[in-house]
């Protein structure tokens, strides 16, 4: 079956989910050059401050250009982002999101700021906001992020924190939107906090790194499953004995609690290691003490 050689075939899978992120950038390029740009709002985090100084430049400096030049001046903050993650996050998910934020910095200038709904400013506001918020939380569900606050909310998920993207989000645009207030006054702060608090329940929505599962797993070849799970996932896995009540032959449970975008390559594991595995997952655990959280 293909999804069973995507699962074994990291290299495969990695491929397909890069193919992903970029197709996930046009969509978020859209929203926010259809809905979120021409409804006069601007976005939350680092994509909200580069709106902010393009209109400064643009409406008050006199710049005139043929696109919107907010995405070429996102693109420019994140460099030293990427700088300062290079030792802190893993190299592949490091690449994948410099892939993921030069395709959308390249959608942004290629998609003509035009309004699709230009007599509804709320319905843009709440169309673009979820597809803007949607589009990032898969893309953090396909191993890659949206760079600027999104990679400090994934440094923030490896370590052991309960805050969410969104919620990292959230905390941030409180004091940045208390500036916009100041500059463009209270309904353009309204829009952009609905837009912004919808946003991020769209990337909690997607992204899976705070939902925990528990996995047991019945094989007769637990060495190889538990050494594959600790090297390939890097997560400690418990084993006891057991005995089938009806063959009457002895096996081994493996237990092990993962977070939910995990289940694939764990998955995956299974397969190549014993394709005969008896396996219960249980969603939705409640986790505390050492458990690493990552993307």
């Amino acid at each position: 079956m293909i999804r069973d050689y995507f699962d074994k075939n990291e290299r495969a899978r990695d491929v397909l989910t890069t193919f992903y992120t970029i197709v996930l950038d046009l969509g978020y390029a859209v929203g926010m050059n259809m809905f979120i740009v021409p409804a006069g709002i601007y976005s939350g985090g680092l994509m909200g401050v580069c709106q902010l100084i393009r209109t400064l430049l643009t409406d008050y400096a006199g710049l005139k250009v043929g696109f919107d030049i907010a995405g070429l001046l996102y693109y420019a903050m994140n460099i030293p982002i990427f700088l300062y993650a290079w030792k802190r996050m893993k190299r592949k998910t490091l690449v994948k999101t410099i892939v993921t934020v030069t395709f959308q910095t390249l959608f942004l200038a290629l998609i003509p700021v035009r309004a699709i709904l230009p007599d509804d400013r709320l319905a843009s506001v709440i169309v673009g906001a979820l597809v803007c918020g949607s589009t990032c939380g898969l893309i953090l569900r396909c191993g890659s992020s949206g760079g600027g606050l999104d990679i400090v909310g994934l440094l923030m998920a490896m370590g052991k924190r309960e805050t969410g993207v969104g919620q990292v989000y959230l905390v941030v645009n409180a004091v940045q939107f208390t500036a916009y207030a100041f500059l463009f006054g209270a309904p353009v702060v309204i829009y952009s906090l609905i837009a912004t608090f919808l946003s991020s329940f769209a990337v909690d929505h997607f992204h899976f790194q705070n939902i925990n599962v528990e996995v047991k797993i019945v094989t007769k070849r637990k060495d190889e499953i538990a050494d594959a799970i600790m090297r390939g996932l890097g997560r400690g896995v418990t084993e006891w004995a057991s005995v089938g009540a009806y063959t009457d032959e002895p096996s081994d449970v493996l237990y092990v609690i993962i977070s939910k975008y995990e289940i694939t390559r764990l998955r995956g594991i299974i397969l190549r290691c014993d394709p005969n595995a008896f396996v219960v997952i249980g969603d939705k655990v409640h986790v505390y003490g050492n458990f690493l959280k990552r993307l």
